[in-house]
């Protein structure tokens, strides 16, 4: 978002003129940060066969998708929907992989049904697999390697007590049931957690793997999952993808020339590629002066963006009505559900009046993907702006939308 005479604009579109036509709240999302984001990761890893496999939950909009595929990015799906909305958005089924999480097998074969490519986590599932398909299908493990990382602990999952993948020290099991049902193994993933600021913690992840995967010898893929730390205000701490580039290409180059042969490096980034592309514009419904601090009530809430109150995350906000010299002053921002719901405490802002628009930064990552109908409330609608034109990609919901699948009762 960049100012031009005191007005703020995404490209070429002026945002309050946006938020005039389409209404608040409204999610906004710059298709030119998401292609600059996918460019750099691209670059890092340009001295090695890479591919980028977008973790399509950090934002479903299947224009969103289309957009990803247009730019040369694969998908990773955890869901049947996930993996039916990335074909109806385009992607081939050679292009998807599947990444269960303890799910019920049926979900399992429901996508092997289509041919796309597997991750299993877990023992119980992995033998199931081999019951029903041996060898005929390939299939990728996912590991937890017991190394610690992420921005909070509820987005941490590969620590000793995580729900998430085989453990490493069960790699005995894993091979016993290979050799029982002769399992067609081309793959190596871990996921290590969201918003790592150390790149070490990718270099050691790394070795675990190299290490793990040599007892394997017929992978094609090593799949390092994401987790890169994007920048959520001024100065702060992001992956230096430069420096990662260098060093895990570096190792990898290493590790495949002590394989035998050159594998596929995958990397499956969700947040790194679409949180800084979204804002949520909202409406200043009330200006509460309180004894102790002022209050601004928006018209969205967690409803609409959950990550504050539930992560602890922090948005950066913006109030796009107001110059940018204008006086400034404290406010607590509140949403407008029936329920503890702080955005941001102690922002200093341009002093704000009922109607601003402000935006909330670093929305384009597990905000409308996480979104619900709490209090009744209808979820935003969704606007994609690529080279310059604005697209409606999602309608604002309405009351028929929340009542659709409910049943009155006759009593």
């Amino acid at each position: 978002m960049t100012v031009r005479e005191d007005r703020y604009f995404i490209q070429n579109q002026d945002v309050l003129e946006l938020c005039q036509n389409y209404g608040t709240p409204l999610y906004v999302y710059d298709g030119a940060k998401i292609e600059e984001k996918v460019n750099a990761l691209k670059d890092a890893f340009s001295g090695v066969k890479m591919k980028i496999k977008y973790a399509c939950k950090a934002n479903t909009n299947i224009s969103v998708l289309k957009l990803m595929n247009k730019l040369g990015v694969d998908i990773d799906v955890v869901s049947p929907q996930e993996m039916a909305i990335a074909l109806k958005a385009g992607f081939s089924p050679n292009q998807i992989t599947y990444t269960s999480s303890g799910v019920s097998f049926d979900e399992i074969e429901e996508c092997v049904a289509e041919n796309v490519l597997i991750n299993i986590d877990n023992l119980s599932s992995l033998e199931k697999f081999g019951q029903k398909y041996g060898n005929s299908v390939p299939v990728l493990i996912r590991i937890r390697p017991n190394i610690e990382g992420g921005g909070n602990l509820k987005i941490s999952t590969g620590h000793k007590e995580s729900k998430f993948g085989i453990a490493i020290e069960q790699k005995p099991a894993i091979l016993d049931l290979i050799q029982k049902y002769d399992l067609n193994i081309v793959g190596i993933h871990q996921h290590t957690g969201s918003d790592i600021k150390d790149g070490k913690t990718f270099v050691n992840v790394a070795k675990v793997i190299f290490e793990f995967a040599m007892d394997f010898p017929n992978l094609k893929y090593l799949d390092f999952g994401g987790g890169f730390k994007v920048a959520y205000k001024k100065g702060d701490i992001e992956t230096d993808m430069k420096d990662l580039g260098e060093k895990i290409s570096a190792s990898f180059k290493e590790f495949c020339q002590k394989y035998g042969r050159n594998l596929e490096l995958w990397f499956e980034p969700g947040k790194y590629l679409v949180s800084e592309s979204g804002y949520l514009f909202a409406q200043v419904n009330v200006v509460k002066e309180n004894p102790t601090k002022t209050l601004l009530g928006l018209n969205t809430g967690l409803n609409h963006l959950i990550r504050p109150m539930m992560y602890d995350a922090f948005h950066d906000i913006v109030n796009v009505s107001q110059h940018t010299e204008s006086p400034k002053k404290m406010y607590d921002v509140v949403g407008y559900i029936c329920e503890t719901d702080d955005i941001a405490k102690g922002r200093e802002l341009p002093e704000a009046a009922e109607g601003d628009i402000l935006a909330i930064k670093n929305a384009g990552a597990y905000g409308f993907t996480m979104a619900s109908n709490y209090n009744a409330r209808f979820r935003p609608a969704e606007v994609l702006i690529y080279e310059n034109k604005a697209h409606l990609v999602r309608k604002r919901e309405t009351l028929q939308d929340i009542l659709t699948n409910q049943v009155l009762v006759d009593f």
